[in-house]
């Protein structure tokens, strides 16, 4: 059995993660109205890896003999001032998502919980990844955002982007 300290944040953290997901489509929706399909592409991609990520602690807890308690999502926020904007706030819901991981991992430090850690290792990575990417993304609008032509381009090198499940075996 998990520590119910380390279950209990576990738990949470599915909802954060489809939290994520939720707010990762309102970005998509808010780039499709633009007419810019390149990033809405990019967030629907984010929106499907933090479903799976929510499913990964979904399955850690069911493998570990836990009962999973699924509470309500809240609505995401909306009413951007600009597409800066909307990646600021995936820069900033980004490491607010790797502070709620490292919670999780503190707590299962300190039970010695050496499964859960083993577990969330793949998060804290993935986080790092998660973080780097936002950064990119702002790095690059900062620099071809408020030229129509490098935004058209920026906007087409962003559809490129195709859905990869994670790898990570429970």
């Amino acid at each position: 059995m998990l520590n119910a300290k380390v279950r209990e944040l576990l738990n949470t953290q599915i909802n954060k993660e489809f939290y994520s997901a939720y707010l990762y489509l309102e970005f998509s929706n808010y780039f499709k109205e633009k007419n810019l399909d390149g990033f809405a592409n990019w967030y629907m991609i984010q929106a499907q890896e933090e479903r799976d990520h929510a499913l990964l602690f979904y399955q850690y807890l069911q493998n570990n003999n836990e009962i999973v308690t699924l509470e309500a999502i809240d609505k995401p926020t909306t009413g951007f001032e600009s597409n800066m904007a909307v990646l600021q706030a995936g820069l900033n819901h980004e490491i607010y998502v790797t502070s709620l991981i490292n919670d999780i991992y503190a707590a299962a430090y300190e039970v010695k919980d050496f499964r859960t850690m083993q577990f969330l290792d793949w998060f804290v990575k993935e986080q790092g990844e998660e973080e780097t990417n936002a950064n990119d993304l702002i790095a690059k609008m900062e620099l071809f955002g408020s030229d129509p032509k490098s935004l058209y381009m920026l906007n087409q090198e962003l559809a490129g982007r195709v859905y990869t499940a994670p790898s990570l075996v429970l």
